[in-house]
């Protein structure tokens, strides 16, 4: 039998669970959409891989980041078995919206935006950490990997191109390059879950310290690492049930991938994420740092009208305002009735 002091902490560990599920359906477009968007890995080989390496970025670099969501943005000691059941439903379910639509979604916005609501109902935010690092780190990290991407793009792809590499057959079906390419699809993979898998793990780590009375940071790096067993699964789980869809989207809609091309995107977007992980412990949208490596290398082959004129783009950005707007009154409107009703 469960013991009555844990099975409290089932409900939110399932919420937990299912976020992750979500989340895993959101992440694998940018992840794998380039090796896919290349014809180099098959859908039915996506889950299994981009399991693994999202537990293992979460076990090795992921703690700075549950701390963030966890404890810097509100104060931990608000972080009950409700209120961390209410941000994370809260996030899953606008997650959802994203997944059903096709569309890769910020599972970092969307957490912040649902963490803030219940921050500003106790007072508590943590107004600096909010608006002067995360907030700015979101706004510039795109452009950033825009920048590189498409700077990349113009002096080291198209003079490949010009010179005929990209369209040698030799020269892509080199194993040296498809290997690179395939490598850094779990690079990416390997990012996400060191800056995403914090977007569940952090609330329920948070709440299961305070449940049990962990104190120290050998007593918090076991429940943070014990959430992240119960956490990272789950993006396996989500891979096979929406993947499919996110990477068709981001893979094969938005532009036609080459090999170069691919290793461009992969590299850039995954590298600022783990930057952002490992030095300030930022929770960052790798999907828009995806995108906009994506949109970069299209400017440089296409120019700026004529990627923005792709469809699938206007959709994206209206769905990343959404998102993390339903994130933020579903939690602001369940916080609301906790309190009302004396559950919180």
């Amino acid at each position: 039998m469960i013991s009555p002091l844990l099975s409290p902490l089932l409900i939110p560990f399932i919420v937990a669970l299912f976020l992750a599920i979500n989340m895993g359906g959101s992440g694998t477009g940018p992840s794998f959409s380039v090796a896919y968007g290349c014809n180099l890995i098959k859908h039915k080989y996506i889950p299994g891989l981009f399991g693994l390496m999202v537990f293992a970025g979460a076990i090795i670099a992921g703690r700075e980041t549950a701390n963030t969501v966890g404890n810097e943005l509100i104060d931990p000691s608000y972080m009950t078995l409700v209120l961390t059941t209410i941000i994370l439903i809260s996030v899953a379910l606008a997650l959802l919206v994203a997944n059903l639509a096709g569309i890769p979604q910020s599972t970092s916005q969307a957490t912040i935006f649902a963490v803030a609501a219940p921050s500003l109902c106790y007072g508590s935010l943590n107004t600096h950490k909010l608006f002067v690092e995360i907030v700015p780190t979101w706004l510039v990290l795109p452009v950033i990997s825009l920048l590189l991407s498409y700077l990349a793009g113009r002096f080291i792809y198209m003079p490949l191109r010009r010179r005929g590499y990209t369209i040698s057959k030799k020269f892509n079906s080199n194993p040296v390059v498809l290997s690179l390419i395939v490598l850094m699809s779990l690079y990416v993979a390997f990012s996400i879950g060191a800056n995403n898998v914090a977007n569940a793990a952090g609330p329920i780590a948070s709440m299961t310290a305070n449940e049990l009375g962990v104190t120290g940071d050998d007593g918090m790096l076991l429940i943070v690492i014990i959430s992240v067993l119960v956490v990272a699964p789950g993006f396996g789980i989500g891979s096979s049930l929406f993947g499919h869809k996110v990477v068709r989207n981001t893979g094969k809609e938005i532009v036609l991938f080459g090999r170069i091309e691919a290793v461009i995107i992969a590299f850039i977007s995954a590298t600022l994420l783990l930057l952002a992980s490992v030095i300030r412990g930022i929770p960052s949208s790798l999907v828009q740092l995806n995108v906009a490596a994506i949109l970069g290398i299209g400017v440089a082959k296409l120019g700026f009208r004529n990627i923005f004129r792709k469809t699938e783009v206007n959709r994206f950005f209206a769905m990343w305002i959404i998102s993390p707007l339903i994130a933020f009154v579903l939690a602001l409107a369940l916080t609301l009735i906790a309190l009302r009703t004396g559950l919180v």
